[in-house]
């Protein structure tokens, strides 16, 4: 919780002429400011905010309907138009099959951003319910759950994934289209959660002896109130800032297993599954390497400004 601003304290006026009243200064009906608050004014101040927020809020559109930017279709081509160049009817070209490049560009939109939202959403869940229990819990609960927290820190991300994805989605089984997008997000959680867990254990060992926690608990507050009441709005600063760059870092993460083999694969368009597919063509036609990797930069450092820009704004420090 942040202090009250200066504006916000109401200070005794001066004496004032009987003949004329006085008139209510805007300090004396401006409110005090929550730490949400301040932090929203602040945001609004900054280019970089305004910036990154229109570039993803284009992105999410276009994940959630993709026709509207490009009418094309995405998965059926011509092999008539295999590596033709870009026209008024394909405004990227055309990739091996004669497929719109630019379509499916759009249409790839979707699975990144969906897998990177849900990953990042089970991630803050697992992980921050892990990390409120071990960290107002304490005892041998705190440190069985450090111990299988440091386990997975252990595994190497790329490795785990590889592992996980090969066992499962490997070559020759048949998932659906919706069973790879959920095998993929599995695999992001399962290695992502112990960061979330240490970072909300944290926040949490530094909140649970505060004043008004231990003013509750005297009141006879239970641990279920006091948890979900005091402790967990007090502690979601770090991990909002925390999941919004977590979403750019998962878009990444997520054309990495595409781009090697192990993460989405056909039917499912995705950038990582474009860039793949392109590199062999790069000196003929590099479009189908450049295109879907700007679109992807794009989307990663737009998600990463806007966890920048909203770290700064919830840290009084960095005001």
């Amino acid at each position: 919780m942040s202090d009250p601003s200066t504006a916000s304290i109401v200070s005794t006026p001066p004496a004032q002429s009987t003949d004329t009243p006085a008139a209510p200064g805007p300090q004396g009906n401006e409110k005090p400011r929550g730490l949400l608050g301040d932090a929203w004014r602040d945001l609004r101040r900054k280019p970089l905010f305004w910036i990154s927020a229109t570039i993803i809020v284009i992105f999410l559109l276009m994940a959630a309907f993709p026709s509207l930017f490009a009418p094309g279709d995405p998965v059926n081509g011509a092999l008539s138009r295999s590596l033709n160049k870009a026209s008024g009817d394909a405004w990227f070209g055309y990739d091996l099959q004669g497929r719109d490049v630019y379509a499916r560009v759009i249409y790839g939109a979707r699975a990144s951003i969906v897998v990177a939202v849900l990953s990042v959403v089970g991630t803050l869940l697992v992980g921050g319910a892990m990390g409120i229990i071990s960290g107002y819990v304490g005892g041998w609960v705190d440190t069985v759950l450090s111990r299988v927290a440091d386990v997975f820190f252990g595994i190497p991300f790329v490795l785990g994934a590889i592992v996980i994805l090969t066992t499962f989605n490997g070559s020759g089984s048949a998932n659906s289209k919706t069973e790879i997008m959920g095998l993929v997000t599995i695999s992001l959680i399962v290695l992502s959660w112990p960061v979330v867990m240490r970072l909300m254990r944290s926040s949490v060992l530094a909140t649970r002896e505060a004043d008004y926690i231990v003013a509750a608990r005297a009141l006879g507050a239970g641990s279920g109130r006091i948890i979900l009441k005091h402790l967990l709005p007090n502690c979601l600063a770090p991990l909002l800032v925390y999941g919004t760059i977590m979403v750019g870092s998962f878009i990444g993460a997520e054309a990495t297993l595409s781009f090697l083999g192990v993460g989405l694969k056909s039917p499912v368009v995705s950038w990582g599954i474009m860039i793949s597919d392109g590199q062999q063509f790069i000196r003929v036609a590099p479009g189908l390497v450049f295109f879907p990797a700007a679109f992807l930069v794009a989307a990663v450092l737009s998600f990463v400004m806007l966890g920048e820009a909203v770290r700064e704004a919830l840290d009084p420090k960095l005001r």
